[in-house]
């Protein structure tokens, strides 16, 4: 084993393990903080089995697991507080004999680790989407108690099926969550309704908000109320424009670039402020990392960090630099991007779906969602959408659907439906899985027998999750890509194709090639 050994994402040095340094960007020192703090949850969970845990120790197991996901938090202080805090939690539940880091990825043979290494960033996913929820104040006493279990089982043996029966266990209680987070979001800001959003730019100071968090973005369209500085959301954000709370803003004005891993290019000669509130960061450049914030879990050195004091963030210094650079000096129209299809606005119209079925307008369903990324192989997908024929609907939802969602005016619709329904974030999977549910309900039938294809493509461990929820239901002949996870092992693998029928995302067998 190398002193640096990371193979959770997609984008995993030649498809096997990053040994030298991430590709994501992180480094050895930072890596092993990680390390060391997924062990400490670990030791934790250890001191608190069989008591019980209090608000305090499922918040500090939800930021840790949260902070370690790809492409969040690259900053050694911010990473050694939290690391530190674990310790002094361990002390107040009395101890517990520690996990070792070095035991994640090196104990048992190549299916134990390959199962114990599903299950962790499973469970990181599932602490990204708790994080939301609890950050608008719901909480789900099974989701933490669960993420508790995970970890404690993390440091003990289990037999193959043991730990498959975990998976599945982690996938239902993920089900659970991501229910948690659509109820947090619906209840605080609305049910998404269908938008419109432009991609253009109006003249004057702005503020480009990336990541996933819609809190953060309703706390600083309240501070820039009547500022003068126009708010575009940015990457995972797009989908804000859907809510009622967030578009009664005037001054969230559009949506400004694409995914996430296309920072770099975009924010290098922006004239605005970037603020940064979940994943995926993207290294920053010198060009603008002066430009650039970062919030909640997230941390790069050197960038500015806007921290919560008593619940509230103050965004005074990010509105202050939005002023300094002046923004855009003259107008420019852009397209415009639809969304706002949440589970509520597409089972509105689920009559006109069923008779469009019944009829044969409508031959077959595509979910085709999921993470972007650079590595070679993602415009795959938008050959796929491209490519469907016109008795087809595409489902999408997740940052995958910036490879094809500019196709929206061109896909046309059948019977007045978009042939191409953005649902949301990936944190909007609920969205997804409770159309699938209810469309099986209608038509008395299994979700494996409904007109439908699932196509995933994957980055990070929230998509990990995400499958296994889907897993969990019984959900069968999903296809994952661009690549298959580098975790998996050859016998695992074998028993999700047996089992599941999970196969790779192959083009040619979409196109009949």
């Amino acid at each position: 084993m190398s002193n640096f050994f990371c193979f959770q994402c997609e984008q995993t040095a030649g498809g096997k393990a990053c040994t030298v340094r991430g590709v994501c960007g992180k480094d050895a020192p930072t890596a092993a903080l990680q390390d060391e703090i997924t062990a400490g949850l670990v030791t934790l969970a250890r001191a608190l089995h069989g008591k019980r845990h209090a608000e305090g120790d499922c918040w500090l197991c939800l930021e840790g697991l949260f902070m370690t996901l790809t492409n969040v938090n690259f900053d050694p202080a911010a990473l050694e507080a939290v690391r530190n805090r674990i310790a002094v939690g361990i002390e107040a539940a009395g101890g517990a004999p520690a996990y070792s880091a070095a035991d994640l990825f090196s104990a048992g043979d190549a299916d134990e680790i390959s199962l114990r290494s599903t299950l962790l960033f499973g469970l990181r996913g599932m602490a990204a989407y708790a994080w939301h929820a609890h950050l608008l104040g719901y909480r789900a006493p099974e989701v933490c108690c669960w993420i508790f279990k995970g970890l404690y089982e993390i440091g003990r043996a289990h037999t193959v099926p043991e730990w498959v029966g975990l998976l599945m266990e982690l996938g239902q209680a993920n089900l659970a969550c991501l229910k948690l987070l659509d109820t947090a979001h619906t209840e605080t800001l609305g049910s998404p309704v269908p938008t419109a959003v432009s991609t253009g730019r109006e003249p004057g100071p702005f503020i480009v908000v990336s990541g996933h968090d819609l809190h953060d973005l309703q706390a600083l369209l309240e501070q820039t109320e009547g500022s003068g500085v126009n708010i575009y959301t940015h990457g995972e954000m797009l989908p804000a424009h859907g809510y009622p709370e967030l578009k009664k803003h005037a001054h969230l004005k559009g949506h400004f670039g694409h995914a996430w891993q296309a920072q770099q290019s975009e924010f290098a000669d922006l004239p605005g402020a970037v603020l940064v509130t979940t994943n995926c960061l993207m290294p920053p450049k010198a060009g603008y990392i002066h430009n650039l914030f970062t919030t909640s879990v997230v941390g790069w050195p050197g960038v500015a960090h806007i921290p919560s004091v008593n619940g509230r963030k103050d965004f005074s210094a990010l509105i202050a630099r939005a002023r300094e650079l002046g923004g855009w000096g003259a107008a420019e129209p852009g397209a415009q991007l639809m969304t706002g299809f949440g589970h509520k606005a597409v089972l509105a119209a689920a009559p006109q779906v069923i008779e469009a079925v019944t009829s044969g307008a409508l031959k077959r369903i595509y979910l085709v969602g999921g993470c972007d990324g650079a590595k070679p192989g993602r415009n795959a997908y938008t050959q796929l959408v491209e490519a469907l024929p016109k008795d087809t609907l595409v489902l999408t939802l997740a940052c995958g659907k910036f490879r094809f969602n500019h196709l929206q005016g061109q896909l046309g619709d059948i019977n007045g439906i978009p042939r191409l329904l953005d649902m949301g974030q990936c944190n909007d999977a609920y969205s997804a899985l409770v159309v699938a549910l209810e469309l099986a309900k209608a038509f008395a039938c299994g979700v494996n027998d409904l007109p439908l294809s699932i196509v995933l493509s994957w980055y990070e461990q929230k998509a990990v999750c995400i499958l296994l929820t889907l897993l969990s239901l019984g959900v069968k002949n999903i296809a994952i890509g661009p690549s298959l996870p580098a975790f998996i092992s050859p016998n695992v693998l074998d028993y999700l194709v047996k089992e599941f029928n999970v196969k790779p995302f192959e083009l040619d067998a979409y196109l009949g090639g």
